[in-house]
C-alpha cells in the first residue's frame, strides 16, 4: 500500500512540475517590455531568498554552510551557476521575443543531447536505436537550417546548455534545493549589480506599482516549486517514467506558442519538429525495452 501511494505522489508531483514548467511562459511572458537580463536578476534574488527561507525551515542551513566550505563543490557549482544562468537568461528572452517555439524545440531535443554527452564525455556507447534517434534529430535540425538559412540557435543554446548543466551537477552532489541556494548565490552580486545600475524605469522597486512588484517577486515560486515538486518525483519514480513525463513541457511550451502567443508553424517547422517527434520516440521506446530486459534479468 506504502509503495503504491508512493508512487502516485511521485506521480502527481511529477505531472504537477512539468506542468508547471510547460505553463511557465504565461508567466514570463507578462513582462515583455522589461529586459530579460532584469527578469533574471529578479529570478534570481527572489529564488535565493525562497531557498534560504525553506531550508531555514527544514533544517538544511547547515548543510548548506558545508558546501559553502568545500571548494571543490563550490567551483564545480560555479560552473553550474554560469550554464543554469544563461539558460535561464536565454529562455526568458525567448518567450519576450515570440521565440518560445524555438525553446521548446530545445527542451524536446535536450534528452538526445544528453545522449551524446554521455558518448562524448562519458564514454558511454550508444545503442543502434539511440544512433538513429539521434540521427532523425540531426536531420530535423538540417531541414531547418535548409529552409530558414540558419541553425536553430536559441533551441540548440537551452539543449546544450541544460545537458551540460546535468553533467556538471553530477560531479557536484547536493541535493537540488542547495545546490541552486549556491548557484544564485553566485549570480546574486551580477544581479544587484544590474538592478541598481541599470537605466531600465522598472530596475527600482520604488517606480513600480505594488502589482508589479509582486509579481516580480512571484519569481522565487516560480522557480522553486517545480524544482521541489520534481526532487519528490525522482525520489518516488524510475528514471524511464520522469523521462516520458518530461516531454510534457516543451509539449505545452509548444501549444503556448501556437494558440495563445501565435507564434508561426509552418509546414518546415512542423518538419523539423517531425524529425525531433520520431527521434524521441526511439529514443524513449529503447529505453523502455531496455529496462523491461533488465527486470526480467533481475526476476
Amino acid at each position: 500500500m506504502n509503495n503504491r501511494d508512493d508512487y502516485a505522489t511521485g506521480l502527481l508531483a511529477g505531472i504537477s512540475a512539468f506542468l508547471f514548467w510547460g505553463l511557465a511562459p504565461l508567466y514570463f511572458k507578462l513582462f515583455a517590455d522589461i529586459p530579460a537580463t532584469e527578469l533574471l536578476a529578479h529570478r534570481s534574488i527572489w529564488a535565493l531568498a525562497l531557498a534560504l527561507i525553506i531550508m531555514a525551515l527544514m533544517g538544511k542551513l547547515r548543510g548548506l554552510r558545508s558546501v559553502l566550505g568545500d571548494r571543490h563543490k563550490m567551483r564545480t557549482l560555479a560552473l553550474s551557476a554560469l550554464l543554469i544562468g544563461s539558460n535561464w537568461l536565454v529562455f526568458i528572452w525567448a518567450i519576450t521575443n515570440d521565440h518560445l517555439l524555438d525553446a521548446s524545440l530545445g527542451y524536446y531535443i535536450n534528452p538526445l543531447i544528453n545522449v551524446l554527452l554521455g558518448v562524448l564525455v562519458l564514454g558511454e556507447r550508444l545503442r543502434r536505436l539511440q544512433w538513429i534517434a539521434v540521427a532523425l534529430a540531426a536531420t530535423g535540425i538540417g531541414w531547418y537550417l535548409l529552409q530558414f538559412g540558419r541553425l536553430p540557435v536559441v533551441a540548440l543554446f537551452l539543449a546544450l546548455t541544460f545537458g551540460f548543466y546535468g553533467l556538471v551537477r553530477k560531479r557536484a552532489p547536493v541535493d537540488s534545493l542547495t545546490g541552486l541556494a549556491v548557484e544564485t548565490l553566485y549570480i546574486l552580486p551580477l544581479a544587484l549589480a544590474y538592478l541598481i545600475w541599470s537605466g531600465s524605469p522598472s530596475s527600482n522597486p520604488l517606480n513600480n506599482s505594488w502589482q508589479l512588484n509582486s509579481l516580480l517577486l512571484l519569481a522565487g515560486p516560480v522557480t522553486l516549486t517545480p524544482l521541489l515538486l520534481f526532487n519528490i518525483a525522482a525520489r518516488r519514480l524510475n528514471l524511464s517514467t520522469v523521462g516520458f513525463l518530461q516531454y510534457i513541457a516543451p509539449t505545452l511550451q509548444l501549444l503556448v506558442a501556437v494558440t495563445l502567443f501565435h507564434e508561426p508553424f509552418d509546414h518546415n517547422l512542423l518538419l523539423t519538429f517531425t524529425f525531433v517527434w520520431l527521434g524521441l520516440a526511439l529514443y524513449t521506446g529503447d529505453a523502455l525495452v531496455l529496462r523491461r530486459k533488465q527486470r526480467q534479468q533481475l526476476a
